[in-house]
């Protein structure tokens, strides 16, 4: 799949704090999002400090707020834990009851939760896949 078709063109202005864009090739959240008026010589401008969804780093962007970027699709979906691998763990899809690998949560209580057999939620964006929380 490519990744025109993960992720979708969406205007700056249109954005909020929360929303998800695409920075650096890295979905991330956004934290804060502050519009500048506009002046004397262009358009309004919006400065976006957002939070990496996978490698939790900090990145900005500064664009007028008329400019295009690109939004990735999130897939939130439910999935129960069948093994817990030393730098992993195996997720059943409770749909497809596919099973795949994904890495393990950065968040330490999170991670700390983490069994076989306990129900969780996860995303899967732009083909990777992130465990965001223990259901139950």
């Amino acid at each position: 799949m490519r990744d025109r078709e993960m992720s979708k063109p969406m205007e700056l202005g249109a954005l909020r704090i929360g929303s998800y864009i695409m920075i650096d090739g890295e979905p991330c959240r956004i934290v804060s999002l502050t519009k500048s008026k506009p002046g004397k010589h262009g358009s309004a401008k919006a400065r976006i400090v957002a939070i990496g969804a996978f490698d939790a780093a900090k990145r900005t962007l500064v664009k007028p707020v008329s400019a295009q970027v690109e939004v990735p699709m999130i897939e939130k979906k439910g999935g129960q834990i069948v093994a817990m691998l030393p730098s992993a763990v195996q997720v059943m899809d409770l749909e497809t009851y596919e099973i795949f690998e994904a890495p393990l949560p950065e968040e330490e209580k999170l991670k700390s939760r983490l069994i076989s057999g306990i129900e969780v939620e996860f995303w899967r964006i732009l083909g990777r896949t992130k465990i965001t929380r223990t259901k139950g």
